[in-house]
């Protein structure tokens, strides 16, 4: 049950007739997994644990640089050469103590990344790098768990939800398949803060929409955001049936 405390931090979310108090325990029983807490994974972590989601698992191997506090707002100055994962289990123990709140401090492999998908209900793929989104994406598919995956980069954005429960669902290589070779890192071009803090925040709003179960998630379609020109697109992704990742799964 919720708790005095609980009821009254919630209050404003638990008065919209799509979360209510049954909405909410739901949160408050959800573990999620967030991999990567930079630019993405920042607003992510801060509003998912603001909304009371019960557990949340937080995965980064790396340490915040000067170079991340224009975008990557759970870090501060103070943070400079510290675990990114401890960085922000100070900001979130700070937001919500309600909360549990899982480290994971060293890069996944192939196995930890296995267990650390199914150790959760839900996924979100805050990264930057291509190697790590197909090996999340297989993961949860593998598991059959939900992932939320976002990208952003100068000035462009990018959100979908794969849903392997689902069977019209595609999953991320089904849309992108084995990726570039030149894929760029924001480090390499660059990338406008809001922006990312723009599609983390719908990150956090997907993830909601899919523990509860409200609204229409982002499942088969790819929301692209184009910031220069403050406009926001749809394309309509379908299921490949061969594909190596998810095709022999929805067999």
């Amino acid at each position: 049950m919720l708790n005095d405390q609980e009821l009254l931090r919630y209050s404003r979310q638990i008065l919209l007739q799509h979360i209510d108090i049954d909405g909410q325990l739901k949160l408050k029983a959800s573990r999620v997994l967030i991999v990567g807490l930079g630019g993405l994974g920042a607003p992510v972590a801060l509003y998912l644990a603001a909304a009371g989601v019960g557990e949340l698992h937080l995965a980064d191997f790396d340490t915040v640089d000067l170079t991340n506090l224009q975008r990557q707002i759970i870090h501060d100055t103070d943070s400079v050469g510290m675990s990114k994962v401890d960085s922000a289990l100070k900001r979130l123990s700070a937001i919500n103590p309600e909360i549990q709140l899982i480290a994971h401090r060293q890069a996944l492999d192939e196995d930890s990344l296995a267990a650390a998908v199914a150790a959760v209900d839900l996924v979100l793929d805050c990264s930057d790098n291509f190697s790590t989104r197909e090996a999340v994406n297989a993961a949860c598919v593998a598991a059959c768990k939900p992932l939320v995956s976002g990208a952003a980069i100068r000035l462009e954005g990018q959100l979908s939800v794969f849903d392997p429960r689902r069977a019209e669902s595609p999953c991320y290589h089904c849309l992108y398949g084995h990726g570039s070779e030149a894929e760029l890192t924001c480090s390499e071009a660059g990338v406008v803060g809001p922006l990312v803090g723009l599609v983390g925040s719908l990150q956090a709003l997907e993830a909601l929409k899919v523990l509860v179960g409200f609204g229409e998630p982002l499942v088969g379609r790819l929301l692209l955001i184009d910031a220069l020109g403050s406009r926001f697109r749809e394309l309509r992704v379908k299921r490949d049936p061969g594909c190596s990742v998810c095709g022999s799964h929805h067999a």
